[in-house]
């Protein structure tokens, strides 16, 4: 069974989807999301959190991702690992609450749920090179 702070994720991911794609409400996107899913309030607060955290730091987020695929323009990115590394992006670079091979790790497992057949190598090299910058 998948554990509650990845569904979380997934949650947030889903959010994020759906508003950069059919540019729908953020809150109301998230209150239809959550009330779907049981989760702990801690975790729904998570997901909130997430989502509030990419929204606001979006602009400058987009500009580490640009920095470090260079050759993916953001936009030209698929809207599923643009916002999948947005989110890994967040927690790294951001948030900071979660060890950095955490965020990753749930990055690349969301790659493989949700991404194409070559999302998680993608990802997984792209926040590769954003963890060792976060790091320094």
């Amino acid at each position: 069974m998948v554990g509650e702070r990845r569904r979380a994720r997934v949650i947030a991911l889903k959010a994020l989807y759906e508003v950069d794609s059919v540019g729908h409400d953020v809150d109301g996107t998230l209150i239809r999301l959550l009330s779907k899913e049981v989760l702990s309030e801690e975790n729904a607060a998570f997901a909130r959190g997430l989502v509030s955290g990419v929204i606001h730091n979006k602009e400058e987020i987009d500009q580490k991702i640009h920095a470090f695929a260079p050759a993916w323009p953001v936009e030209q990115v698929s809207v599923v690992d643009r916002n999948i590394l947005r989110l890994a992006v967040f927690e790294i670079l951001f948030d900071k609450k979660v060890p950095v091979k955490v965020a990753i790790n749930e990055a690349v497992e969301l790659a493989k749920a949700f991404g194409s057949d070559r999302s998680s190598k993608f990802i997984n090299g792209v926040l590769g090179s954003v963890s060792a910058v976060g790091d320094k």
